[in-house]
């Protein structure tokens, strides 16, 4: 039975209310496109609306997250689903053995085929209940994965990878109103677009958007020529997840007014690429 999207919540704190500590995942790569490991605390700096921030919290480790698999089954899929079926599988081979994952396929609507599980084998059976059929609804299946997240993972840190080929073209849900969930819920996004069969038109509003909610919420937006190339994607993708340094800091304005406050993390370090979330949203009283 198909899964409807949730109604709108009230916005959830991005950090944790006993410190007011905002915990920032970030991602530092290279010009090789590799990790870079190993770099202190002093090559960092936070910034919140464009003020400095003190880091009180600093690390790099291997933390179990709470991970969501959105896997388009629209009717467009059927000849690409064996093949992505592999590559998420090799994802979840490639991730920390805590990790728990659920699987969320859609065309029209949302449908949970996994509820959060560690076991590799009700995930690699769930990853094959394919039914290709229907349109694209990528924003409201986005939308869904992250409230249950919210709601449901138990772990602190959320992630979600969406595979799609193709343009949205049934969603209720505005790419904006998608964005400010994500950061409400403190939910990294990674995408894959497979759209090499869409027009060029459509092509270039589905890459907007993968580019859009991951660049957001701290993640990446891959777009192979092939389907084969997903399984080289998704073990990269696990790697850069287990390989993050963890930022935090107690925001020099405390004010619960509720309003988004933009982050910006910079690297003292030649030639990197660094990927965070692009802000939070404080607590109201």
């Amino acid at each position: 039975m198909a899964q409807q999207v949730l109604p709108d919540s009230a916005p959830a704190a991005t950090f944790r209310t006993d410190t007011r500590l905002v915990v920032l995942n970030v991602s530092v790569i290279g010009p090789d496109g590799n990790i870079v490991n190993n770099l202190p605390k002093s090559a960092f700096s936070v910034f919140e609306n464009n003020e400095t921030q003190q880091i009180s919290v600093f690390r790099q480790e291997d933390v179990p997250v709470s991970m969501g698999l959105i896997i388009d089954n629209s009717a467009s899929m059927k000849e690409k689903r064996d093949r992505v079926a592999a590559a998420a599988l090799a994802l979840i081979k490639a991730s920390n053995p805590q990790d728990e994952v659920f699987i969320i396929n859609f065309n029209e609507e949302p449908t949970m085929v996994q509820d959060f599980t560690s076991s590799l084998r009700q995930l690699e059976t769930s990853l094959n209940k394919i039914q290709s059929s229907g349109e694209t609804a990528m924003r409201d299946a986005v939308r869904t994965g992250i409230e249950h997240l919210r709601a449901k993972g138990r772990k602190d840190k959320k992630v979600l990878l969406v595979i799609t080929d193709g343009d949205d073209n049934s969603s209720i849900e505005t790419l904006s109103h998608v964005v400010q969930v994500a950061h409400q819920a403190d939910v990294i996004v990674y995408g894959i677009g497979l759209l090499g069969g869409e027009q060029p038109a459509a092509a270039e509003r589905a890459k907007k958007a993968l580019d859009t909610l991951t660049m957001a919420t701290g993640g990446r937006a891959w777009f192979p020529a092939q389907v084969a190339e997903v399984s080289r994607i998704t073990p990269e993708i696990a790697h850069e997840i287990r390989n993050q340094y963890i930022v935090g800091y107690t925001p020099t304005n405390l004010a619960a007014d509720g309003s988004f406050r933009k982050v910006r993390v910079e690297v003292n370090y030649p030639n990197v690429q660094v990927r965070t979330r692009a802000g939070y949203y404080a607590p109201r009283d």
